[in-house]
């Protein structure tokens, strides 16, 4: 896929700077906001007078807009590894437990074991990511995965059954992060809302899927298939990645017409490139690193503890909290939903993980839907400022009001989330027709999977340079405040019936909202901070 950049200029790069140059030209004439032009006095018998300087932004990737949906869904599809890893192996846990001569109670402690190291692992990994790249991090953590899944697959003990939930959480769950920072990679503000809604996806989809895949493989094949399926299913992604998936983390490829080191290279870039002159390996776009001064990897503590560090600032931390509590909301709905609907409907395990697919259309259409309401937004607020937007090319936000952009998109999803999810406790505790439920899980995906996006975006342009890091940092939040929720849900529902959990869980949202306010008008403050923090550091080194 990227190996395609790797070329000599060829016509078609003729053309592009041809159409380049031509729609600088009529930007000349039609703005004097876009272009500075310096010109000489001329009379009717002269030449039109040709600019001196043109100031304008550059491209900010050289990838066409399908190698940019092809990557995007590659990361996402890595991503829901994840997340499916987690939630496939829940219809399983009664078998296990009386396979492996163990009470429920201890097999649940797999599954807190694993969203426990989900949430921790990434504040290593996304900062490891920003520095060496992002492919030898996919491509570590798959082979790690697969040979995990399969000593899973073997184990015939409780106690090396917890340890290995523990490792496998920690070989895969990076790999959320690491999407969130290929798209920051690939994508300017202006239209990442299209692409940072597929992140919401291995969130959402894990949890709706995974119980039916790992339901009908346990009552059919039995539990310990479920991992080698998960092995088989990471092989194949596996090869995908190490034939075709590009490095894209802009330290190292620029924007994406630098070869990198081998180590970032795919087998396609290797072979297409073993017998080039190293001379004609770019083609237009950002300037080759001269030869010696290729980035290298150097190991530093600090680049682990990076995301850490960004979980200290104001604005990032307010967005995760609020954004991990309504995230936890969608873990609560997960983790009570086989106990009620068994103890409500009468419905087995496979019944019910049926009744998750809703909650995965729900989500493809949130994808849609809030993934062109962002960059709507975006465009609707540039033109009131006056600012001219290229989607294709890198724009400072640093007196953009991008918090307001993003923020007013979250508002309606947010609300359905919150009339939804206290409807959804309401109607299964009064077990209203299958029908009601089935459309308000549905609802709840798209209400659930629109908030996230939002999220992930806002998170991404607050801190587009870091954004792997940036995501691990929300992440500990949101895994954490999650396994918190699936942790008391079942306490909750004990003590207060369906209806009321749920309807305390929705008026906590409503309480806290008054956060997102609050970003809205002191994030672009915050901002500034975080720039000149940044700008004093860099001097100092």
């Amino acid at each position: 896929m990227a190996s395609d950049h790797q070329a000599v200029p060829n016509e078609k790069d003729s053309s592009l700077v041809e159409a380049a140059e031509l729609t600088t030209q009529r930007q000349s004439e039609t703005s004097n906001d876009t272009i500075a032009v310096n010109t000489d006095g001329a009379g009717p018998e002269k030449e039109p007078p040709q600019p001196d300087s043109v100031v304008i932004p550059p491209v900010h990737t050289v990838y066409t807009s399908l190698e940019k949906r092809l990557i995007v869904i590659s990361a996402a599809f890595s991503g829901l590894f994840a997340s499916w890893t987690a939630q496939i192996y829940l219809p399983a846990l009664n078998n296990a437990a009386h396979d492996l001569h163990t009470s429920t109670k201890k097999i649940n402690l797999t599954v807190t074991s694993y969203m426990i190291f989900q949430g921790v692992t990434p504040i290593f990994i996304g900062g490891y990511a920003d520095a060496m790249g992002r492919r030898p991090v996919y491509i570590i953590c798959f082979i790690l995965y697969i040979a995990v899944d399969i000593a899973l697959a073997l184990t015939d003990a409780y106690g090396s059954l917890l340890a290995l939930r523990s490792v496998q959480s920690i070989t895969i769950s990076s790999t959320q992060a690491l999407c969130q920072g290929v798209v920051a990679d690939i994508s300017t503000s202006a239209e990442r809302g299209q692409y940072a809604a597929f992140l919401a996806l291995p969130t959402i989809l894990g949890p709706s899927i995974g119980p039916v895949i790992g339901g009908a493989i346990a009552q059919y094949l039995g539990w310990r298939n479920i991992f080698w399926f998960l092995a088989i299913t990471g092989g194949i992604n596996l090869a995908v990645l190490f034939l075709f998936f590009p490095e894209t983390c802009r330290r190292i490829v620029g924007d994406g017409s630098i070869l990198p080191r081998k180590a970032n290279q795919t087998l396609l870039q290797i072979l297409q490139n073993r017998r080039k002159d190293p001379s004609h390996r770019v083609e237009i776009g950002t300037p080759p690193i001269p030869d010696g001064e290729t980035p290298k990897a150097n190991f530093a503590w600090a680049r682990f503890l990076s995301a850490l560090t960004l979980l200290f600032e104001k604005e990032m931390f307010v967005l995760s909290t609020y954004g991990g509590l309504l995230f936890a909301g969608l873990y609560a709905v997960g983790t009570a939903a086989p106990s009620l609907f068994a103890k409500y409907y009468g419905y087995n395990g496979l019944t019910i993980g049926l009744l998750y697919l809703p909650l995965a259309a729900g989500s493809v259409l949130a994808v849609v839907l809030v993934g062109k309401s962002l960059n709507w937004n975006f465009q609707r607020h540039a033109k009131r400022l006056g600012i001219t937007v290229n989607k294709g090319r890198h724009m400072d936000l640093s007196e953009f009001p991008i918090e307001k952009a993003r923020i007013e998109v979250l508002v309606p999803p947010f609300l359905l989330s919150v009339i939804v999810i206290t409807a959804w406790g309401w109607t299964v505790e009064n077990q209203v027709s299958v029908g009601v439920v089935v459309v308000l899980v549905f609802l709840l995906g798209l209400g659930l999977s629109g908030t996230a996006s939002v999220f992930s975006a806002l998170i991404t342009d607050i801190r587009p340079e870091k954004a792997s890091a940036a995501s691990a940092s929300n992440n500990i939040i949101k895994f954490l405040l999650g396994a918190a929720m699936s942790a008391a849900i079942d306490p909750l529902i004990s003590a207060v019936e369906p209806g009321k959990a749920f309807s305390i869980i929705a008026s906590f949202y409503v309480v806290v909202s008054p956060c997102l306010v609050v970003v809205v008008k002191k994030g672009m403050k915050w901002r500034r901070e975080i720039r000149e923090k940044d700008r004093r550091a860099n001097e100092a080194q």
